[in-house]
């Protein structure tokens, strides 16, 4: 309170989100009055859509219908999910049917929330919401290792016994070899579905043995239990997925409805048999899941690029007028994604038989834009929160201040943030762009002078150091991850006190703010990335994925058949590496461009085919 009215007194530019603080405090308590004021004074800006947001919360908490009537409309964001079940349950309360948005909602609700499970309630409870939706809400709930929320769900029907419920999700192994003595109910059935998966989240092939023993479930349930096993064996990396998934399939295609299966179940029913490279039907497999995903998820460049491929691997077993139909739309498939600045639109180009190029760069911003972004309140409060080290803050008021804006204003914005060297918001910005690429300031090199030389002192690619560090951090090089990692390369204290030994760099315990500077961070990070590198037989992949998880994994990863590295990618099992190396390495490709090394294209950096270690020197299990 004593710094809001310190803040009114002087005008201050934070002013705005002083207030914020001071009225979110005790938002509980709040008069309408007090809050619609505060949308009154700071009409447009971030922080009136941010307290609308908070404050549709506290209106369902009050259940206070007509005022969530009234301020839905007006939130802008619109990405709350349990803001989104309170408006939903004040129209159903209203007479206007929800059901389909409820229903997606609901499914998406992945923690327990108040508003999107009294909305469930309501709807259960008046029959729009089936048995079946009950069902299936409880499986991804299981699929996303939230048993509770399974069970809060199977709740909602009042007739499942809740000692047959608690043993199912608690106990599954013991519960199933109890479900055969006792009478196949339909929620019996369906509790075994449940149990079964709960199996295979810690052991794919138990819950196969048990599938293939018989459940004593329908077509339906078979074909989801049998889904998810070969999901959880997909994970793991198992020459089993692909075997699997084809049982799914076959179960599916006997039920009349399509299968229905979750987004990531779709997903690794596409990645198992890339994995897979002696199935003889393992393009069909591929072509199969992407068909069956939905709208949205197909047109994702991932599922562009494999179902190209898939296309054009079996493109010669039909007649040549449908051979050649196929092989068209591959290249058509292709050149949709086809793109310089990404990793399937880099592998589109290339199979196109095109090298990446490098856009030629947009008209220079004027003086006039420039001012515009300066004079903009939204960027510059940003950029005083970013100055105080508030960066969650200072980022989710410059995206904000973003939404709306065109090309020449984005290009503008970017610049700003750059010449005040906060790379984050100058890349991210810039990234935005669609038709007008600026590589200066989507591919900057700050801090070059050091990363070249820290590169060449290691005999690295200097392009996979900058591609590397742009992923890391966007070159800031005073950040520090929760976990403790510091600096431009995101080194963990131990391990740089590790490499330091190694090394014979000074690194004094008693000063961790020494891995903040940069010419120190860029010695210890390359050096450790040399030695990341020499113990996976040079590939970039595979040191990309050691450097984000740690050299353990993907060791293990390349473990099995030899892939090719786009595939091998694509089935790394963590969804925040699978990004990490495929980022990784399109930057690569842009900043060899920009650093005019030869051959500046992907396929030559993503190496000979990746499969288990063949000779060469012992593992480095020293290496942290």
């Amino acid at each position: 309170a004593a710094m809001r009215e310190a803040a009114q007194a002087t005008g201050h530019p934070l002013l705005p989100w002083v207030e914020y603080w001071d009225l979110g405090s005790r938002l509980t308590e709040a008069k309408a009055e007090e809050v619609d004021a505060f949308f009154e004074r700071w009409r447009g800006s971030y922080l009136e859509d941010r307290l609308r947001n908070d404050w549709l919360l506290e209106l369902g908490r009050r259940r206070d219908w007509a005022a969530i009537s009234r301020e839905f409309p007006r939130f802008r964001m619109n990405d709350d999910r349990e803001v989104t079940c309170w408006w939903l349950l004040t129209e159903h309360l209203q007479g206007r049917d929800v059901r389909d948005a409820a229903r997606q909602a609901w499914f998406a609700q992945r923690e327990a929330d108040e508003g999107c499970t009294m909305l469930a309630t309501a709807l259960v409870d008046r029959r729009i919401l089936g048995a079946d939706d009950v069902w299936r809400k409880a499986r991804l709930s299981v699929e996303a290792q939230r048993p509770a929320m399974a069970r809060t769900a199977v709740g909602l029907l009042g007739s499942v016994p809740l000692r047959e419920l608690t043993e199912a999700l608690d106990n599954p192994l013991r519960y199933l070899r109890r479900a055969a003595s006792t009478t196949s109910t339909h929620a019996r059935q369906e509790l075994r579905v449940l149990a079964t998966m709960r199996v295979a989240a810690n052991d794919a092939d138990v819950a196969a043995g048990l599938l293939e023993r018989g459940l004593g479930i329908g077509a339906e349930q078979a074909a989801w239990a049998w889904a998810y096993t070969a999901r959880q064996a997909a994970f793991k990396l198992s020459t089993d997925a692909t075997a699997h998934y084809r049982r799914a399939w076959a179960l599916a295609l006997s039920h009349a409805a399509a299968p229905g299966w979750s987004d990531e179940t779709l997903a690794w029913a596409a990645r198992a048999p890339l994995r897979a490279p002696r199935e003889r039907d393992r393009w069909a497999l591929v072509m199969r899941a992407i068909d069956a995903m939905p709208p949205t998820m197909q047109a994702d460049a991932t599922w562009v690029y494999w179902k190209a491929r898939a296309l054009q691997a079996t493109a010669g077993a039909g007649a040549a007028s449908a051979a050649e139909g196929q092989r068209s739309q591959a290249r058509q498939l292709l050149e949709a994604i086809a793109s310089p600045v990404h990793f399937y639109g880099q592998l589109a180009l290339e199979d196109l038989g095109r090298q990446p190029s490098l856009p030629p760069p947009p008209a220079a911003t004027t003086a006039a834009e420039r001012d515009a972004a300066r004079a903009h309140p939204g960027l510059s409060r940003a950029m005083l929160l970013a100055g105080a080290g508030l960066r969650d803050e200072a980022r989710r008021e410059w995206n904000f201040s973003l939404r709306g804006m065109g090309e020449r204003e984005l290009l503008a914005a970017a610049r700003w943030a750059c010449e005040a060297a906060d790379w984050q918001l100058c890349i991210n910005t810039s990234d935005r762009t669609r038709e007008s690429m600026d590589l200066s300031t989507r591919y900057p090199m700050p801090f070059s002078a050091e990363i070249l030389q820290a590169s060449a002192a290691q005999s690295l690619d200097p392009a996979f150091v900058f591609g590397l560090i742009r992923q890391e951090t966007r070159f800031m090089s005073r950040l520090r991850s929760h976990a403790g990692a510091s600096g431009l390369m995101q080194l963990m204290p131990a391990t740089a006190r590790w490499v330091a030994r190694k090394t014979g760099a000074e690194l004094r315990a008693q000063q961790p703010e020494q891995l903040f500077e940069p010419e120190l961070n860029l010695k210890l990070g390359t050096a450790y990335l040399r030695m990341v590198l020499d113990d996976l037989s040079g590939s970039l992949p595979l040191a990309a994925a050691a450097y984000n998880a740690g050299p353990g994994r993907p060791r293990r990863w390349r473990e099995g058949p030899v892939l090719e590295p786009a595939a091998w990618a694509e089935n790394v099992p963590f969804f925040e590496t699978r990004d990490y190396v495929k980022k990784v390495l399109s930057n690569s490709v842009v900043y060899a461009a920009l650093l005019q090394a030869p051959n500046p294209a992907l396929k030559p950096r993503l190496g000979p085919g990746i499969g288990p270690r063949d000779g060469g020197p012992p593992v480095n299990t020293e290496l942290p």
